[in-house]
C-alpha cells in the first residue's frame, strides 16, 4: 500500500495505492477512523469506479451497503486507488 497526502484549503487528501484483495480492509479501517467525508475508488487508468460521499450520523446506517458496494468493486480489479478526502483538522 502506498500513501500519499494533499492539502486543498479545509481538506486533507489521502491517496492508498492498493491491491484489488486489499480495499475491503482499507476501507474498512477509514470508516473505523471516522473522519472521511468521501471516498473514491478509481481503477488503474485514474478513472473513478465508485465514489462514497459519507456524513458523520449516516456513517452507521450505511455501512452495510457501503461495504457491499467495495466488495463488489474489488471484485472486479486488480489494483486501484483510494482517494479520502477529510476535513482539515
Amino acid at each position: 500500500m502506498q500513501k500519499t497526502k494533499n492539502k486543498i484549503k479545509d481538506e486533507l487528501k489521502e491517496e492508498f495505492r492498493v491491491a484489488g484483495e486489499d480495499i475491503l480492509s482499507t476501507v474498512k479501517k477509514i470508516l473505523a477512523e471516522g473522519n472521511a467525508r468521501r471516498i473514491i475508488i478509481k481503477n488503474e487508468k485514474g478513472e473513478s469506479i465508485l465514489e462514497l460521499p459519507l456524513t458523520l450520523g449516516a456513517v452507521g446506517v450505511i455501512l452495510a451497503p457501503v461495504l457491499a458496494a467495495v466488495g463488489a468493486v474489488a471484485a472486479l480489479v486488480t489494483k486501484c486507488t483510494i482517494v479520502v478526502i477529510k476535513n482539515k483538522k
